[in-house]
């Protein structure tokens, strides 16, 4: 179990050095264990089992699969959506993923992936967006909405993510986000028959709180 530390069901705090979120957890418009995450310009939410058509018409996209492990599927279907929705609904799970919703439309997806052991103090994030929607810089805000909540939620020390050195949108965002480059692992990854460059960015707690 990690270590989250305690805030009321409607809490509003100044969550890292980038801008205001609110956070709702559990009240009594929402469902039980229900949670949003809402800034001026988007909102972090759980995944709803009505989400699962709007998800595979997103993520049902060789660019986006391109860019991600090979555990993410494609083509992506309408099973294969519901099927990780169903999953994020599990308790003692060791992640929490997010639907990115802006002006009720969905939009995209982040999850924060907690470590253990010796990596306790650690969380990797991966994110991806719908593809009408690149360029507009939404996945930067949304990693530094994560990130804030992370680090004023729980006993960490660290946000990372791992993006290929052949995607430099991605290592864009990261950096718009006041993330770092911290190592390039050579042919680190081997995708689609191709080895490539495995990038780590990452961001401190203390970094962030220098910013504030």
């Amino acid at each position: 179990m990690h270590n989250r530390m305690s805030y009321s069901n409607k809490e509003l705090y100044r969550a890292d050095f980038w801008f205001f979120i609110i956070i709702y957890r559990s009240t009594s418009f929402l469902k039980e264990n229900y949670m949003q995450i809402v800034t001026d310009d988007l909102i972090l939410r759980n995944w709803e089992e009505k989400d699962a058509e709007r998800l595979a018409s997103i993520a049902n996209n060789k660019k986006i699969a391109d860019n991600l492990q090979d555990n993410f599927p494609h083509p992506y279907s309408l099973d294969d959506a519901k099927e990780f929705i169903s999953s994020t609904m599990q308790k003692g799970k060791d992640s929490e993923p997010f639907a990115i919703e802006i002006n009720g439309i969905i939009v995209g997806s982040i999850c924060a992936t907690f470590k253990d052991n010796v990596r306790s103090k650690n969380v990797e994030i991966g994110y991806f967006l719908a593809e009408e929607y690149w360029g507009r810089g939404i996945i930067p805000d949304a990693i530094k909405c994560i990130t804030g909540y992370l680090f004023e939620n729980y006993d960490i020390i660290r946000v990372y993510a791992k993006t290929y050195s052949t995607n430099k949108n991605s290592r864009r965002v990261l950096e718009k986000a006041g993330f770092r480059l911290e190592a390039i692992l050579k042919k680190g990854v081997f995708k689609n028959g191709i080895f490539q460059d495995d990038c780590i960015y990452a961001i401190l707690r203390d970094e962030v709180e220098k910013k504030m």
